[in-house]
């Protein structure tokens, strides 16, 4: 039996290679995105931007954020994207895990508040790697809204 704290220390190991298998791309899909600034959603967009990465912006009642072209939905993406943020309610978040796995898209990172009972396993069973649990792009990436 392994001792608990090797058992968080291997899922901090395990956390941290997402994290950065995750980053490693160039284009991202920001489920969520909202234009009101106070938002996360539009936070992690921006968040995204200030990192110098290419994003689009996913909401079914915008047009634009943050002067990007706004989709629909996911399979509306005009290009193939390399990881997506979930930052929708949980009931939402749900629809969204099964459209990213139809659409192709492989990792997927539920923001604090998005994740519902279930999601690893779920995203285990399609196939997709999942960060959730707490870890926030906006401390990872840096973010700073005063930009």
């Amino acid at each position: 039996m392994v001792p608990r704290s090797s058992e968080k220390q291997n899922e901090s190991v395990e956390m941290h290679a997402d994290i950065e298998d995750f980053l490693s791309g160039e284009v991202y899909a920001v489920a969520g995105a909202s234009t009101d600034r106070t938002k996360y959603g539009n936070k992690v967009l921006r968040c995204y931007q200030q990192a110098g990465r290419e994003v689009v912006p996913v909401n079914p009642r915008a047009q634009e954020v943050e002067g990007l072209p706004c989709v629909p939905d996911l399979g509306s993406l005009p290009k193939e994207v390399h990881g997506l943020s979930i930052i929708t309610p949980p009931s939402v978040t749900e629809g969204l895990v099964e459209e990213a796995a139809s659409q192709g898209i492989t990792r997927i990172w539920v923001q604090p508040g998005a994740e519902y009972p279930g999601l690893e396993d779920h995203c285990r069973a399609l196939g997709l790697s999942c960060i959730s649990g707490g870890a926030c792009l906006l401390v990872v990436l840096g973010f700073s809204d005063r930009l």
